[in-house]
């Protein structure tokens, strides 16, 4: 992270942050990937930066599908200013991704300013709405606010796994099965203006979560 906001991690967490990188490229390579609603969104937004948004237990999928989804841009994920979020920057870079650390909770405001500086600079931005602590498929507001304040559209990405463990975390994080199937779809952009009242803001928020929430409705718990 650039302009005097980068976060390092401990070499411990660098460490460890390789390590889950490659683990996740060797699982990676027996994967078999398939995006839909992607002509139809390069069609939309022809030379247009998106924020792709998708929940916190999904992200397993997303460095594996960035030469489909943004090969051209820089793709640029919000992690979390805490150990956790050392880890996760450490195993993107691996894959040629960047990223920009804070939350809700911490170098929130900081972090709304970078992302936003990547996607002028013409970035795709990477986001997950309910991390990195929850409530679990809860969407907060600073995916919209990034939105209002940038311009550029809230693209949904919903990942289904044909087969996967699922953790016990707050999020049950999802790790797919060496040799399963992933199914990553890209829904309607939603654009979000940027003159708002409170309550047309909490509306906004609320479409977006419902949206999102469309594709794990039928998950179990």
């Amino acid at each position: 992270m650039a302009d005097g906001l980068e976060i390092r991690g401990t070499m411990k967490q660098r460490a460890i942050g390789t390590l889950a990188g490659w683990l996740i490229r060797v699982m990676g390579w027996t994967l078999r990937y398939r995006v839909d609603g992607l002509e139809q969104m390069r069609g939309k937004y022809v030379d247009q930066p998106v924020i792709f948004a998708l929940w916190h237990n999904r992200i397993f999928a997303m460095p594996y599908a960035k030469p489909k989804l943004s090969k051209d841009r820089e793709v640029c994920v919000l992690t979390s200013a805490s150990k956790d979020g050392a880890i996760l920057e450490t195993a993107v870079r691996s894959f040629g991704l960047t990223s920009v650390r804070g939350s809700s909770s911490r170098r929130g405001a900081a972090a709304l300013v970078a992302l936003r500086r990547k996607l002028t600079s013409g970035a795709t931005v990477t986001i997950t709405p309910d991390g990195p602590r929850g409530p679990r498929y809860k969407v907060q507001p600073g995916v919209v606010k990034l939105a209002q304040t940038s311009g550029a559209p809230i693209v949904v990405v919903s990942v289904d796994f044909s087969r996967c463990w699922r953790l016990k975390s707050w999020d049950r994080f999802c790790i797919p099965k060496p040799f399963s199937k992933v199914m990553v779809k890209l829904e309607d952009g939603v654009e979000i203006s940027k003159e708002l009242s409170d309550d047309a803001f909490e509306q906004e928020r609320v479409k977006l979560e419902v949206l999102m929430n469309e594709s794990v409705k039928n998950e179990p718990n």
